[in-house]
């Protein structure tokens, strides 16, 4: 059911990292990317999948995690994703819609979460030197960072409270807390 896999859908931060993912799962959720809509089918986005502890170290470098955790600089080792999908626009196809991305990544992650898999989307991306790293074409701009691995942390969701914080947050055990909207809020 697709509120089972919406509700899933957590921003993982922290995973079990010995945990390896094959490249063929990488290609089957890059494949729910390429079935999903496009703005006027233009289908502008390639991706760059990464699955070895070499190339994930490249990347971590480069990212940047959970901006509301001011003094966490990422997962510790043990705990990174073990796989990265890099969202890349080609800017040779012109009038690519920007939408594209969000879709594009959230095909992605329902089908990670169907398999067992969580991620992250990461968009605070030192984006040039990510792309010198990868050594990609001019053709190619970096739209997002998708980590991907097997989740090693509960992720709740709960109801902003009475003063309209909407911060992520962990407790003591780890738990990362999630608060979101009520639906009344949200519909006019």
């Amino acid at each position: 059911m697709i509120k089972e896999l919406i509700l899933k859908n957590r921003s993982y931060r922290r995973f079990y990292e010995e945990k390896l993912i094959e490249k063929s799962n990488l290609k089957e959720l890059v494949n729910l990317a390429r079935l999903s809509p496009s703005g006027g089918n233009i289908q502008a986005l390639r991706y760059i999948l990464v699955n070895t502890k070499e190339q994930n170290d490249k990347i971590n470098k480069h990212i940047f995690w959970a901006g509301y955790y001011k003094e966490w600089d990422g997962p510790k080792e043990g705990e990174k994703p073990s796989a990265y999908i890099v969202v890349v626009k080609d800017t040779n196809l012109k009038n690519s819609l920007p939408q594209d991305e969000g879709i594009s990544v959230q095909s992605i992650l329902l089908g990670a979460v169907e398999i067992g898999l969580g991620g992250c989307i990461i968009a605070n991306i030192n984006r040039k030197k990510l792309s010198e790293e990868l050594k990609l074409d001019e053709k190619y701009e970096i739209a997002l960072v998708v980590a991907l691995g097997y989740p090693k942390e509960e992720v709740v969701i709960e109801t902003v409270n009475e003063s309209g914080d909407i911060k992520y947050w962990r407790d003591e055990n780890e738990i990362h807390h999630v608060p979101k909207r009520s639906l009344d809020e949200l519909i006019l």
